[in-house]
């Protein structure tokens, strides 16, 4: 065995017992049978993602990681070996995201290989990376578990950031599902972030892979042997008991006079753009949205329409605009995604996606353009150097909106925008300056079918209410839809891919900042600064 297993050699010695056996199998393993294991362990991990949310898996792929890297030889073993688990990783977790390729399967077939393989291919860099650091630290015992947690945590970050980012399926988000006691874990995000989570369930992940130590004692000691799983258990028992405390302290207030309803018509991506259905479709938003509410509800106050739902440009179309105010209730206002362009007469220059509130006049009352564009689908990076267009309808690229935006509309609380993924970007959802009262996210998640994206999507929406500690409404064209309150809780829920309406009442904000929305990612490098010091005094 090599010199560098330092959580299995020591001084010559394997340690004894069924775990360190299996540590030496895992990091004995050589050549592709290595890399083989490493990628099975990160498609393993996927699996503590909505909708799985078989979180207890982390345990056994981080140890299995911290084992493999012990066996690494080299530097390049060690990159070798954190990019093979981040492809199994991305790839599992991400896999839905060439299936928008299929709605143009005749233009894009081509890209299908580049959109399953590849983008996974590229974000598991930096897991590489991240395993590169903590072979060079060389860390040993429970400083390299800290080691491994500090450079993973680095990398969401970086990828989270980097080239636009794209913060998805980060560690932490295995709590926003399904998982028993997953809500209360996620309040932790109120101090700490999503990318604090992260920090803490690696460790708690990977704390067992030290039970194959040979310095924790022999078996007789009990107390020492077990001492990591104690650890790792703790740290998950604490926050998730200190969240039970807070949701049991919450309040269930909702805004007086304000209903809203959430219209999910569900009209398949094929059908979206094409012409001949286009007046079909808007029909179904005006149906939905004109229809009765259950007996004993009061009548809803605003409608609310998904991204792109009106895929007229509004503000130069009288028509289609006087038909949105058509079943705008009383008073109230129907808020919809919708294109917009420069204004008429001159012809346009600039087409933005934007969210529009139309009042029951015609009258556009408000207006907040996506600022957050997604790349090769709203607009093209690169544009006269690579030989493709973009793979949404129409060749022009959006335009870009300013930034984090608070609208402020009759008969409502400042609300604050978010379009499509611009949910997922923890910290950058609201306007700092001009804090709103809730957010509304509006999408269209059609273009991945019935697959894990939609979930993840609605599962990472959730987070950023405890972050902020806002109210969170979601309308997706096909699901999933809901209202979040400001602790994570789901008030109201369409499922995926039904048709119809949600009228709910508006959940209350917090009424203080949450430390997160103080601090925001400072926290996060106070917390990778304590542990960093930790494992180089270690590693000295």
């Amino acid at each position: 065995m090599p010199d560098s297993l330092t959580g299995l050699v020591f001084r010559g010695a394997v340690a004894s017992g069924p775990v360190s056996r299996l540590a030496a199998w895992v990091a004995e393993r050589a050549g592709w049978r290595r890399y083989g294991l490493a990628l099975l362990l990160g498609a393993l991990a996927a699996a503590a993602m909505p909708p799985v949310d078989i979180v207890p898996v982390l345990v056994v792929s981080f140890s299995g990681l911290v084992w493999l890297l012990d066996g690494a030889q080299s530097k390049r073993g060690a990159f070798l070996l954190g990019w093979c688990y981040g492809f199994g990783f991305f790839v599992a977790g991400l896999y839905w995201i060439g299936i928008a390729l299929l709605t143009d399967v005749a233009r894009f077939w081509w890209l299908l290989p580049f959109g399953v393989m590849g983008l996974p291919a590229f974000f598991a860099f930096y897991t590489g990376f991240a395993l590169l650091a903590c072979h060079w630290l060389r860390p040993r015992g429970v400083a390299r578990i800290f080691a491994l947690a500090v450079a993973w945590t680095a990398a969401e970050w970086v990828r989270g950031h980097a080239l636009t980012g794209f913060p998805w399926n980060l560690v932490g988000y295995a709590w926003s599902g399904g998982f028993p006691g997953g809500t209360a874990m996620l309040q932790t995000t109120a101090y700490t972030g999503i990318y604090g989570l992260s920090l803490l369930t690696v460790v708690a992940a990977a704390l067992p892979a030290t039970l194959a130590d040979p310095r924790l004692g022999a078996p007789r000691r009990i107390l020492v042997r077990f001492a990591p799983a104690v650890v790792s258990l703790l740290l998950v028992a604490v926050p998730m008991a200190a969240g039970f405390v807070r949701l049991a302290d919450a309040s269930s207030a909702t805004v007086p006079d304000v209903r809203l309803r959430l219209v999910q018509p569900s009209i398949p991506q094929t059908l979206k753009w094409n012409r001949q259905e286009q007046a079909s479709n808007f029909r179904r938003h005006l149906a939905l949205s004109a229809s009765p509410q259950a007996p004993g509800q009061k009548p809803p106050t605003a409608i609310l329409w998904s991204e792109v739902a009106a895929t007229y440009i509004l503000n130069r179309d009288d028509a289609a605009r006087e038909a949105v105010a058509s079943v705008a209730p009383p008073g109230g206002l129907v808020i919809t995604g919708a294109l917009r362009s420069d204004p008429p007469p001159e012809p346009p220059d600039h087409i933005w996606n934007s969210l529009v509130a139309v009042n029951g006049l015609g009258a556009i009352v408000g207006t907040a353009d996506k600022y957050h564009l997604v790349p090769f689908g709203e607009f093209m990076p690169l544009r006269g150097i690579l030989p493709i267009d973009k793979i949404t309808p129409g060749s022009r690229d959006f335009s870009a909106g300013p930034g984090p935006q608070t609208l402020r509309l009759p008969g409502l609380p400042a609300v604050g925008p978010l379009i499509c993924y611009e949910v997922i970007f923890p910290g950058a959802v609201v306007n700092r300056k001009d804090r709103p009262e809730w957010m509304l996210n509006v999408t269209n998640d059609a273009w991945y079918g019935v697959s894990s994206g939609p979930f993840q999507h609605f599962a990472i929406a959730r987070v950023r209410a405890v972050e902020e500690g806002l109210p969170l409404v979601r309308v997706a064209n096909n699901g999933i839809s809901g209202v979040i309150d400001a602790h994570g809780r789901v008030t109201a829920r369409l499922a995926l891919d039904a048709v119809g309406v949600i009228d709910a009442a508006l959940p209350t904000p917090l009424g203080r900042l949450t430390p997160y929305a103080r601090g925001g990612d400072w926290i996060l490098l106070v917390l990778l600064l304590g542990l960093s010091t930790v494992v180089v005094l270690r590693v000295r």
